[in-house]
């Protein structure tokens, strides 16, 4: 990325002297996200200076580095603490505030490889990869383990009615993840196709949302929660669709001693009455990331095949980035594109 809205460019980047605790990872594949979008067109700055190479979805092989993890295929967590800070030692290092984060610390995955910490890398077994390109699991390092590690946080039960609002991207895995944690689970979007990808992982309870007003969503959801024979309060309530009308949907099902988790980003304002927390007791959390600890959890769940990962991603070659990106522009894809080296 050389500037806002400016096309991607192939250069030479050499490789730098590795540090003690640094490896070269050889790309396989590296996911595009709504937050390398944001870095591009919404102006979002990038912590590192532009120009940058962005991408922090990233699988790939250890080719040189420590010498235990040479030859590894792993996934490069997208969030990597300082592992010794307040916030670290606090148990949340998935925001420690000297994290190192591909793609906006340092050069990222759309490129051939990528020098990365070594410590903090996540070995892919091979009883992931017997069912698993190694290209596809490039998702999991945001994708799947930043709503894994909210369905931690949330605390979410074994018959919690939870609500996935946007099912596109990170939603599609946030809504396995809430079931398999034990939730009925309602999804909610303006999209059709992409509530009935759904139906491939199980999830058949479903409200297309688009063109109803709140107050009809809100009825319709309170039918399905009885439907569904689950409890009227306690709601886990997951946005995911990074939107302002997602967002405002989402404030307004709180109800009492429901758990709003803000997992979407967006960077517009909303006006929401603060007093709804009081009166209900509820609570509201937001996540970034995922610590780097939880992600032998999530490969575990992919090994198990409990969570579905190839159905709802599709891979492109690295050189069609600036096509894939204005396709993320106008939402012409419903699935999750996975960028892969062809140079």
């Amino acid at each position: 990325m050389i500037a806002k809205d400016q096309p991607f460019e192939l250069i030479d980047i050499s490789a730098p002297k590795l540090g003690d605790d640094e490896a070269i990872v050889e790309v396989a594949g590296c996911g595009v996200c709504h937050t390398d979008l944001s870095f591009w067109h919404y102006g979002v700055p990038t912590r590192h200076e532009l120009p940058l190479v962005l991408g922090h979805e990233i699988s790939g092989t250890v080719v040189d580095g420590p010498e235990n993890l040479i030859g590894k295929t792993v996934i490069i967590p997208a969030v990597m603490p300082c592992g010794e800070c307040d916030l670290c030692k606090a148990g949340r290092g998935n925001i420690c505030q000297k994290q190192k984060m591909p793609g906006n610390d340092f050069h990222g995955g759309f490129a051939s490889h990528v020098v990365a910490p070594a410590r903090y890398l996540a070995e892919v077994s091979d009883a992931v990869l017997e069912n698993h390109a190694l290209t596809d699991l490039a998702v999991i390092a945001d994708a799947v383990s930043t709503p894994y590690q909210v369905m931690v946080k949330s605390e979410i039960q074994e018959g919690d009615f939870s609500i996935i609002i946007g099912v596109g991207g990170v939603g599609i895995y946030g809504a396995q993840l809430a079931k398999i944690f034990g939730g009925k689970v309602l999804a909610l979007d303006i999209s059709q196709e992409k509530l009935d990808q759904l139906g491939q992982v199980g999830i058949d309870q479903t409200l297309n949302v688009s063109g109803m007003e709140i107050r009809d969503i809100k009825k319709a959801v309170k039918e399905k929660c009885r439907e569904m024979g689950a409890p009227s309060n306690q709601w886990k309530i997951f946005e995911m669709s990074g939107t302002k009308p997602g967002q405002e949907l989402a404030f307004a099902l709180l109800g009492i001693a429901d758990t709003l988790s803000i997992v979407g980003f967006t960077m517009d304002k909303l006006e929401v009455r603060l007093s709804n927390l009081m009166a209900f007791d509820a609570n509201i959390i937001g996540t970034w990331g995922c610590k780097p600890e939880l992600y032998a959890d999530v490969l575990e769940l992919v090994a198990e095949n409990k969570l579905v990962i190839k159905p709802f991603t599709e891979t492109f070659p690295m050189s069609q980035i600036n096509g894939i990106f204005q396709q993320m522009l106008t939402h012409q894809s419903n699935r999750r594109a996975v960028m892969v080296p062809d140079f």
